[in-house]
Order: C-alpha cells, then sequence, then structure tokens
C-alpha cells in the first residue's frame, strides 16, 4: 500500500476512534518530554512504543478538546512541516477574515487537517510553537493509535475523578 493510500486509512480511522470516544474532561497535567522505555522484547518496534504515562503527557494539553477537533489535531500531528507552512502563510495573510482565510487555506497543498486548524489560531500556534511536542504526538499517533485514544480516555476519566467540569 503506497504512502498516501496509507495516511488517509490512518486518518479515516482516526476520525472514526475519536468520534467512537465518550465525552469527558481531563487534567492539565505538566507536559514532560516523552522517553522510550524498553519492554525488554526484541522486537524492534517494543522498543519504540511510549509508556502510558508518557503517553498521557503527550495527550494532556488537547484531552479536553472536543472529540472533532481533537481528531483534526490529531491528523495534523502527522504534519508538522505543514503546520508550520500554515502558520507562515496565515502569518502573510493575517488581515483576512475568517471565511477569506478558509476559502484560501483549501486551495492550499496541505493535508484537509491543516486547513481546518486555519480556524483554531491558538490551537495551530500551540502546535507550530511546540514541534517537539507536536512530531511526538504524531509519532506517538501513527505507530500507537488505540494507546493515543486511550490515553485520551484515561486522561478524560482523571478530569472526572477529580472535579475538572
Amino acid at each position: 500500500m503506497d504512502l498516501l493510500r496509507w495516511r488517509l486509512l490512518m486518518r479515516a480511522l482516526a476520525i472514526l476512534c475519536v468520534l467512537l470516544l465518550a465525552p469527558g474532561d481531563a487534567l492539565a497535567y505538566e507536559q514532560s518530554e516523552p522517553a522510550l522505555y524498553s519492554s525488554g522484547s526484541n522486537d524492534p518496534e517494543d522498543e519504540t512504543k511510549l509508556a502510558p504515562q508518557q503517553l498521557d503527557s503527550l495527550v494532556a494539553p488537547i484531552a479536553l478538546y472536543p472529540d472533532p477537533l481533537l481528531a483534526q489535531i490529531l491528523a495534523a500531528s502527522t504534519y508538522p512541516l505543514q503546520i508550520t507552512q500554515a502558520s507562515q502563510w496565515l502569518q502573510a495573510y493575517s488581515k483576512w477574515k475568517t471565511d477569506k482565510l478558509t476559502k484560501e487555506a483549501a486551495k492550499q497543498d496541505w493535508d484537509p487537517s491543516i486547513q481546518a486548524l486555519v480556524v483554531f489560531p491558538s490551537v495551530r500556534r500551540q502546535m507550530d510553537q511546540n514541534l517537539q511536542w507536536t512530531t511526538g504526538l504524531g509519532n506517538a499517533f501513527l505507530a500507537q493509535q488505540a494507546d493515543v485514544m486511550a490515553a485520551v480516555q484515561d486522561m478524560r476519566q482523571k478530569g472526572k475523578r477529580h472535579g475538572v467540569p
């Protein structure tokens, strides 16, 4: 399967998984740089998987977002270069109204998730200003999609237990 089809399949699966998530809340935990852990296995794929606590750190800043926005963020995180390009483009056209920005962004050669984030400047800015986190989130999402989704649910449940609305 070629790379484009694989990414489209992964994106569709991500959106489906996010739509199946129950709404909830999460605590905002301090984000730490994710580190890899060794499972003791000889399988190289196991060596690159993040521990649940590391995934919690990655998803904590976004776990409270509504599911449709969360889906766009997760998909967009797999395209950090395009996030930077969109940020630079938006700086050049910062005086445009939202409608015009949306129409013009749709004409750009970006992933649809990047185009969608044009109307969420604080989210896009967060992703652009912390590319290490964005890349880590994107890599985790591509490698451990089910674990990332479970981490989002876990963070939301922790928030509920601690009374976060």
